[in-house]
C-alpha cells in the first residue's frame, strides 16, 4: 500500500478504536476488531464507473472469503464523494446493485461519512456522529452474523438511542475531540 492509502486505513483503524469500538456504539464490533477480522479496503478511483468496480470486487472478496478470515469489511473512499448527497446517490445505487443481484439477504450496509446528516435533524444535532467517520466508508456486514448478533440483544432499536445518550454525556466538545473531520 502507498503512504496515502496506508494514513486512509490508520485513521479508519483509529476511528474505529475510539468511537465506534471506545465509545461501544456498536457492540458487535469488539470481537471482530480483536480478531483482526475486518477488512479495510480503499478505493484508488475517483469516477462513478470506479467507484462501482470497486464495490462489486470488494463484495465478491468478502463473499468468497471465510467469515472467521473477513468477517467485515470497510470500504473507504478518500477521493470525491465529499459531498454527502453526492454519497448517497452512490450509496443508492450500490443498494440497488445488492438487491438486484439477490444479495441483500446475504450482506447489508452501513454507511458512514465526515459529514453525516441524519434526514429531518437539526444540523448540530450529536446523533450524526454516531455514523460520521474519516472518509466515506461503506461498511460490508455478513447478514447471517448481524442476525446471528442481534439474536442475543431483545431491543436492537435501543442501541441507537444508548448511543446519542452516551455522545450527549460526553458533551460535544468531547466527541468532536475524538471526530474532528466530523465538526459542522
Amino acid at each position: 500500500l502507498d503512504t496515502d492509502h496506508q494514513q486512509v486505513i490508520e485513521l479508519t483503524k483509529q476511528w474505529l478504536q475510539d468511537m465506534v469500538v471506545g465509545l461501544n456504539l456498536c457492540p458487535f464490533s469488539h470481537t471482530v476488531v480483536a480478531q483482526s477480522q475486518v477488512r479495510y479496503a480503499v478505493a484508488t478511483g475517483t469516477t462513478d464507473a470506479q467507484w462501482k468496480a470497486f464495490y462489486v470486487t470488494e463484495l465478491e472478496t468478502l463473499l468468497n472469503a471465510d467469515e472467521t478470515d473477513i468477517a467485515t469489511s470497510l470500504l473507504m473512499f478518500p477521493k470525491g464523494l465529499h459531498a454527502f448527497d453526492d454519497y448517497l446517490d452512490l450509496l443508492d445505487w450500490l443498494q440497488e446493485l445488492l438487491e438486484q443481484s439477490d444479495l441483500s439477504d446475504h450482506v447489508q450496509l452501513a454507511s458512514f461519512h465526515p459529514r453525516y446528516q441524519f434526514d429531518q435533524v437539526a444540523e448540530g444535532d450529536l446523533s450524526h456522529f454516531t455514523n460520521r467517520a474519516p472518509y466515506p466508508t461503506i461498511h460490508l456486514l455478513r447478514q447471517a452474523q448481524m442476525s446471528q448478533a442481534l439474536a442475543h440483544v431483545q431491543n436492537p432499536e435501543q442501541i441507537f438511542v444508548d448511543n446519542i445518550a452516551t455522545l450527549e454525556r460526553l458533551g460535544r466538545d468531547h466527541v468532536e475531540a475524538l471526530c474532528p473531520w466530523g465538526k459542522p
